[in-house]
């Protein structure tokens, strides 16, 4: 089974300032002036919190994180499989070797990125990662406005073992907040929006979609097709590759589009360029435009690719772009899978092992998940 790729970067110095009363920790003479009064780095500590609840799936993980106290020590006192991935050139770290520690984990491409600090790094990791990956924060600062963090280090690693272990788990954007230091050293609270981040949560089921029925389902379906079809009209410049399905069908009603039901169709701006293509076609078209593929799965059994849609050949999916998919299924239809995972069949081994791991996949207006996909062989 292929490990479950995770990204690390903590913050050392994180909180360091809190409890010496110095009202944060951002820029280095602040930090100094901490350690000179004797303050400790807790920031590791708490992570370990977190990844101690790894423990049972330790042979599930592999980790990409920077070296020394920036992740690597955590991760190996752990015991989990780690990767250096970025070596700071200075003692005492700063804001820009965060930064060049996510850039350098983002070209392995993480399934989750845990970091642990406070607003001022959540501002570094949305100025890097921004839509990239899924994220989480382990809050270690002394301040914690952000909506990206878990409400506690233990509590981090709670969720981060439900999506390692491949529970059903949600994810939706959570906002990156900070206050001003110097204001707030004045006693002046000026918290200022910054963006969002994609981050997991524990899944809270809606009744309406778990009940069932024609009637509540129809309303999902209506949701995840006014969520997709925004996308589609909006983005001029990409063509969108349509599969096959009933969910997919949904999605061309809303667009007023004829659609193929057992075949696959093209879109651009929401208009239909093409109906019922073969793999062929469809590997010239996506192979010199920058595309997106508009997938769902075979209720009951949780084949995404190989089944019934042999026009998505691996060829055609590797030049499409793994991020590229949009994976789309109701709830409903996930729960009915009682926990087995996501099957792609495609008669190629190595394709197969590089579709697993968790995806994305769209749930209704806004409304995602993650759940994991196996090849096979798994």
């Amino acid at each position: 089974m292929r490990r479950f790729k995770l990204g690390l970067v903590v913050n050392p110095y994180s909180g360091i300032g809190g409890a010496m009363a110095l009202k944060g920790s951002d820029g280095p003479d602040i930090r100094a002036q901490a350690l000179a009064m004797g303050a400790q780095q807790l920031a590791n500590p708490k992570t370990a919190q977190a990844l101690a609840q790894l423990d049972a799936l330790a042979d599930r993980v592999e980790v990409f994180t920077a070296a020394a106290d920036m992740g690597e020590q955590v991760a190996r006192q752990a015991g989990l499989p780690c990767q250096v991935v970025y070596q700071p050139v200075q003692h005492q770290t700063e804001g820009e070797d965060t930064e060049a520690a996510l850039r350098a984990i983002l070209e392995h491409q993480p399934d989750m990125i845990l970091f642990a600090g406070g607003d001022g790094t959540a501002r570094l990791v949305f100025d890097v990662v921004g839509e990239q990956a899924t994220v989480l924060g382990v809050p270690t600062g002394c301040k914690i406005h952000s909506g990206v963090f878990a409400v506690s280090p233990a509590a981090a690693g709670r969720v981060l073992s439900q999506v390692v272990g491949g529970q059903l788990v949600s994810v939706q954007r959570a906002e990156v907040r900070d206050i001003d230091e110097t204001l707030f050293r004045e006693g002046k609270v000026q918290a200022r929006y910054y963006g969002e981040l994609w981050v997991p949560l524990e899944l809270r089921y809606m009744q309406s979609v778990k009940s069932g029925g024609k009637e509540s389902d129809e309303l999902v379906l209506d949701d995840i097709a006014d969520y997709v079809a925004a996308d589609i009209e909006e983005d001029d410049d990409c063509l969108f590759v349509i599969g096959s399905g009933s969910t997919t069908a949904h999605i061309m009603q809303r667009l007023g589009c004829d659609n193929t039901l057992l075949g696959v169709d093209i879109v651009q701006h929401g208009q239909l360029l093409d109906s019922d293509v073969t793999e062929q076609a469809l590997f010239s078209l996506v192979s010199q435009q920058r595309s997106k593929l508009v997938i769902t799965l075979i209720g009951g059994q949780g084949h995404i690719l190989g089944r019934g849609n042999q026009q998505l050949s691996p060829r055609v999916v590797d030049a499409i772009g793994r991020d590229n998919i949009v994976l789309v299924a109701t709830k409903t239809k996930l729960n009915a899978l009682n926990g087995r995972p996501l099957l792609v069949d495609s008669g190629d081994p190595e394709f197969d092992q590089r579709m697993s791991g968790p995806i994305r996949i769209v749930c209704g207006y806004q409304d995602h998940v993650l759940y994991p996909v196996a090849g096979l062989e798994d």
